[in-house]
């Protein structure tokens, strides 16, 4: 068997035991057989919210059952594939036995990275906010070029996009926008995209052609779904309304539609700006919960969330990611080192391999704070 194959093999059972470790493999097949009696349970819908947890669970662990068992049973037959072509001399059963292996091994490495997002909130639903930084127009361009990456991100995830408010800015682009944005682990994946975004490309809105660097700051928290008790009493926010200002023509709102929610105690602001006032109240709130688990998110979570907390402005110093457009193309990721010379392939939305290094790095930090705390 090539070197190249036995390494492929190696890599997909890699993965296949850190897949068994997060998975508990051991106790799977009694965790699926008690689930399946709760859920036979007459009086189960009695509480909905709890029923429909339940599912959720439910299903969660027999889809990652369900993977394991195909990544094992892929790699244990094209193995023997492999082997009976070998000793056949039939050079077609070897490659094409080969072929599927690393197919295989991108599908394990895939999985792997996703049972990493096992944190409390991971598997949520995540509001999404960015805002133009020091700049004027150029920051706030870039903010709004940031915003389609995202969503183009998204949507080929298959995610669902809502945008919750947006401003726009003087002359071109967002002073700010921000986003829901719905389906599994979205939490999870773009948490890692916290902090300050800075792009340096020739000025389209300078007469002189002249080089110039922009930032803009994206924030990333949790959509707290029903299962998650978050308590804000009234007299710990001011609730203001205005009108929202919009891209123009037809679809400005002419009424104080607009809902802004001030948390006294954090000084936490957030806001909405859809058509209804009702609607903008209840998005609001919701948002303001999310933002006040974060703050409880990343106080549990001290060490490893560091560098969420510590965020900081908009500005030189604090930037997580690099994108340079002039005089070289590049992007490059600050905490990682990943960095990729298709500047136009991250701006349509190809941040997986940022993401999952963030991920990967953030996992190994909490493995090595825990084996310390064990010491």
């Amino acid at each position: 068997m090539r070197a190249e194959t036995q390494n492929t093999i190696e890599a997909i059972k890699k993965s296949l035991k850190l897949l068994a470790q997060r998975l508990d493999w051991e106790t799977a097949t009694h965790r699926l057989e008690e689930f399946d009696a709760m859920i036979e349970a007459p009086d189960l819908w009695n509480d909905p919210a709890k029923a429909q947890k339940l599912m959720r669970e439910r299903q969660q662990l027999l889809d990652a059952v369900s993977t394991y068992k195909m990544i094992e049973s892929g790699l244990s037959d094209n193995v023997e594939l492999i082997e009976m072509g070998e000793a056949e001399g039939d050079a077609e059963i070897v490659t094409e036995a080969e072929a599927a292996l690393k197919a295989l091994v991108d599908v394990a490495a895939a999985k792997e990275l996703e049972a990493l997002l096992d944190g409390e909130a991971d598997g949520n639903d995540t509001f999404l906010e960015i805002n133009a930084g020091a700049g004027g127009t150029e920051s706030c361009d870039w903010a709004s070029m940031l915003a389609r990456m995202y969503v183009r991100w998204a949507e080929k995830k298959g995610y669902k996009v809502e945008l919750q408010s947006e401003t726009s800015g003087e002359e071109a682009g967002i002073r700010s926008a921000a986003y829901k944005i719905s389906g599994t682990n979205a939490y999870g994946w773009l948490k890692s995209e916290s902090g300050v975004h800075r792009l340096v490309r020739i000025s389209p809105y300078d007469s002189a052609a002249r080089r110039h660097t922009s930032f803009s700051s994206v924030w990333v928290y949790p959509v707290v779904d029903d299962n998650i008790e978050i308590v804000v009493p009234d007299n710990e926010i001011r609730i203001d309304t205005y009108r929202s200002s919009g891209a123009g023509g037809q679809h400005v709102n002419t009424t104080d539609s607009a809902v802004r929610i001030t948390h006294l105690p954090t000084n936490i602001v957030v806001t909405s700006s859809m058509k209804s006032q009702h609607q903008n109240r209840e998005i609001a709130m919701n948002a303001l919960k999310s933002r006040l688990y974060q703050l409880e998110l990343d106080r549990r979570n001290a060490e490893v969330n560091a560098q969420h907390a510590a965020k900081g402005d908009a500005g030189w110093g604090n930037q997580i990611r690099s994108y340079v457009l002039q005089p070289y193309q590049m992007v490059k990721d600050l905490r990682t080192g990943v960095e990729t010379s298709d500047t136009q392939g991250v701006l349509d939305g190809d941040l997986d391999r940022f993401m999952a290094a963030t991920l990967a790095m953030d996992v190994a930090g909490k493995s090595r704070a825990e084996a310390m705390a064990d010491d």
